[in-house]
């Protein structure tokens, strides 16, 4: 705030800032609004003047303000850009991310097939996995390099639904795979905050109980690099690393005691 006081010099500029900002807000609400009004699935005959009387005031609004960008105005456009290309970028990088991990993955029917001669180690083995159906590279990792698996292996996705609340009833969906492999999914709405441990709590009753002492949790970290042809800009796939490095780490948000994890590395280009 004190640089803006210190560069803009004078409340006129601020005030030109001020209106960009005010009157772009109004206008992007104005079609979030809109978005809202559809996936209600309202008449497009009564959502179409509505939006549109509400869009001429704005863009009337801020057509009088744009005269003030060179002002002042510039600064909440810049600070607008910014946000649109961190968040694209994030989006953009995550999914390229996903498409190459589904490409290296194993269908895990395959892996249970398989795993009749493999030696067993005590205890159960949750492995943190995305949505996808392939074996989780935590898992290959754990098969190839010390050729064992745990005596029960579970496949585990927390899925955040379109909705604010996901009831306890509706929490848990598990599918029994075969030779004690199993695929839990975890449901979550937008609002509530995820809670792994309690949800394998909430197993029990399920036929599938869990005793934290006897439980270990396999994640995978990404480890990204460029691609020969990245899928992005480069300046934009430099940007993603970074902000890769800078994420929070999955365990935390899912709140898995640290004392329970095995982290596994996985070199990914994208």
């Amino acid at each position: 705030m004190v640089y803006l006081v210190l560069t803009f010099q004078n409340s006129s500029n601020l005030a030109a800032a001020y209106g960009i900002a005010v009157t772009g807000t109004m206008t992007i609400d104005t079609i979030l609004i809109a978005f809202v009004l559809v996936a209600w699935r309202w008449s497009p005959f009564l959502v179409t003047p509505l939006i549109g009387t509400f869009l001429c005031v704005d863009l009337a609004y801020f057509a009088a303000n744009a005269i003030k960008i060179p002002q002042g105005g510039w600064f909440p456009l810049g600070i607008a850009l910014v946000s649109f290309v961190v968040l694209t970028t994030w989006k953009r990088g995550r999914k390229l991310l996903f498409e190459e991990i589904a490409r290296r993955s194993i269908p895990i029917q395959t892996i249970v097939d398989y795993v009749g001669e493999v030696n067993r180690a005590r205890g159960t083995a949750v492995f943190l996995v995305g949505v996808n159906e392939g074996a989780p590279a935590a898992l290959l990792h754990n098969l190839k390099h010390n050729q064992v698996l745990h005596e029960r292996n579970v496949l585990l996705s927390v899925i955040i639904e379109d909705k604010p609340f996901v009831t306890k009833g509706n929490r848990l969906l598990i599918n029994d795979l075969g030779k004690s492999f199993y695929r839990v999914k975890v449901f979550y709405g937008f609002m509530q905050t995820p809670d792994v441990p309690a949800a394998l709590d909430l197993c029990a009753p399920l036929g599938l109980s869990f005793d934290m002492m006897d439980t270990t949790f396999f994640t995978s970290r990404a480890l990204i690099v460029s691609a020969p042809t990245p899928g992005m800009m480069k300046w934009r796939e430099l940007l993603f690393i970074m902000m890769s490095k800078n994420a929070m780490n999955a365990t935390e948000f899912f709140k898995v005691p640290t004392n329970r994890v095995i982290e596994m590395g996985t070199r990914i280009e994208i």
